[in-house]
């Protein structure tokens, strides 16, 4: 079973940065889709910016501009830059991959990271 472990959270002020890191415990080339979520508290978890195998990314549009998804296929580690943060970035943030196992596509998640972004 895969294994995803993030790190890099923590406190910023708006409009500083932070980056998040995922270590995979496999090649990241494994995976159809990797990505990050977050779920802020009262609120559902939502996607955040994905890419995929082939290296296309999207993102949602609250991070546009702001954030950058990237991976480093050598050290199976994916990434989260986030730019110019605001208060309503605060969230726990997961890393989440999708492998096929097979036939089925199987998701597995990380154990998630806080972000607090203070005004």
């Amino acid at each position: 079973q895969v294994q995803l472990v993030e790190s890099g959270g923590g406190l910023v002020q708006s409009g500083g940065s932070l980056r998040l890191s995922c270590a995979a415990s496999k090649s990241v080339l494994d995976f159809v889709l990797m990505g990050w979520y977050r779920q802020a508290p009262g609120k559902q978890r939502e996607a955040v910016a994905v890419i995929t195998h082939g290296g296309n990314t999207n993102y949602a549009d609250s991070v546009k501009g702001r954030f950058t998804v990237s991976r480093d296929n050598a050290e199976n580690i994916l990434y989260l830059q986030m730019n110019s943060l605001r208060p309503e970035d605060t969230a726990v943030y997961y890393c989440y991959a999708e492998e096929f196992v097979d036939t089925d596509l199987v998701s597995a998640w990380g154990q998630g990271t806080q972000v607090t972004v203070s005004s």
